[in-house]
């Protein structure tokens, strides 16, 4: 079960400037950077009251993200869910006919492990589920 929106994830193209646009805009510093390598990005978090923004930056030229800029320039990239069984979500999204990115779920930034639902299934939005790692 999706519980809440976990984070909305924003491509950038300069992460540096970025958290200095946002730092501005939401009046307050980031709260974590950090570099995911599986998905060859480096990110950077704000809290903003119950919910995250996520400033993502590519690390090298054939990520997900460089092609997401490339292809629509910054922008939205995804939407995150917080669940409390990803892998149970994971089986239950499948069986509702969604296209599942990444079959087993993975470590992604922040402390949680993370899944994609291709956004030819979800109206052309990509959705991350994410599960905090205790």
């Amino acid at each position: 079960m999706m519980n809440k929106i976990e984070h909305i994830g924003i491509a950038v193209k300069n992460l540096s400037e970025a958290v200095e646009i946002y730092s501005k805009l939401f009046n307050q510093p980031s709260y974590k950077t950090e570099v995911v390598e599986s998905e060859s990005v480096t990110t950077s978090f704000f809290q903003i009251g119950e919910n995250k923004i996520e400033l993502l930056e590519a690390t090298k030229p054939t990520s997900a993200i460089a092609k997401f800029i490339e292809n629509k320039g910054e922008g939205i990239h995804h939407i995150a869910f917080d669940v409390d069984d990803i892998v149970k979500e994971l089986e239950r999204l499948k069986k509702e006919g969604f296209i599942i990115l990444n079959e087993q779920p993975k470590k992604g930034a922040d402390n949680k492990l993370v899944c994609f639902v291709h956004p030819k299934s979800a109206n052309g939005v990509l959705i991350e589920l994410c599960q905090e790692i205790k």
